[in-house]
Formats: C-alpha cells, sequence, structure tokens
C-alpha cells in the first residue's frame, strides 16, 4: 500500500500561481503511475494530469493544458503540480492519486488509481 498526503492549497488571486505536493510513503514510490484530481463544489470529480512511473510521459485535461505541468521526484517521494494562470473555475479539492499499473502512458481516469489522498483545498478569486 501506498499513503498520499497533499499540501500547498490555498487562496490565489485570478492569474496566480500555486504548486501542489504529494507526499508518499509506503511501497516504493517509483513503481506507481500517479495523478491529480481535483472536485469542484456541487461537481463530480474529474481528471487534471497523470504521470508515469519514470516521469517520461504526461497527460493533461484540456482545461489545464498549456497552464499546468505535472512532475515527479523519486527520491523524495513526491509528485507535484505547478498551476499557473489560474482562473476561478480551477476552485476546486485537488487530489493526489496512486495506481500499481505502470502503463507507457498514464492514464487520466479513476479506475486506474487505487490510492487517493484526502485532497487540498484551491480556491482562485475573481
Amino acid at each position: 500500500q501506498v499513503q498520499l498526503v497533499e499540501s500547498g492549497g490555498g487562496l490565489v488571486q485570478y492569474g496566480g500561481s500555486l504548486r501542489l505536493s504529494c507526499a508518499a510513503s509506503g511501497r516504493t514510490f517509483s513503481s506507481y503511475t500517479m495523478g491529480w484530481f481535483r472536485r469542484a463544489p456541487g461537481k463530480e470529480r474529474e481528471s487534471v494530469a497523470a504521470i508515469s512511473w519514470s516521469g517520461a510521459s504526461t497527460r493533461y485535461a484540456d482545461s489545464v493544458k498549456g497552464r499546468f505541468t505535472i512532475s515527479r521526484d523519486n527520491a523524495k517521494n513526491t509528485m507535484y503540480l505547478q498551476m499557473n494562470s489560474l482562473k476561478p473555475e480551477d476552485t476546486a479539492v485537488y487530489y493526489c492519486a496512486a495506481g500499481a499499473a505502470l502503463l507507457s502512458i498514464p492514464a487520466l481516469r479513476e479506475s486506474a488509481y487505487d490510492y487517493w489522498g484526502q485532497g487540498t483545498q484551491v480556491t482562485v478569486s475573481s
């Protein structure tokens, strides 16, 4: 198993930036595909980004492509989400997720992930 803890959320102004972190413990971090998801108030959880075990391959939801960057540091057992040009529509609870399937192209679907953090709140003011 792996335990995941998100951090770095907060209140930011329109157009601002935040960097979220996901600290992992337990089974070898590099054995997992990692992803970020988010849930806005009154809406279903949606995919944001995903990264392969090595960090060589990344994928992004269309809504964040060009603005967000996912990365990982396996030596530190940590994954990151750099969020730039933030919009009010980005306001949500952001979740870190880990999946055991080591796909060459990381999956955006929730079913590919086995472990989840409890989330960190990101609020973007208009």
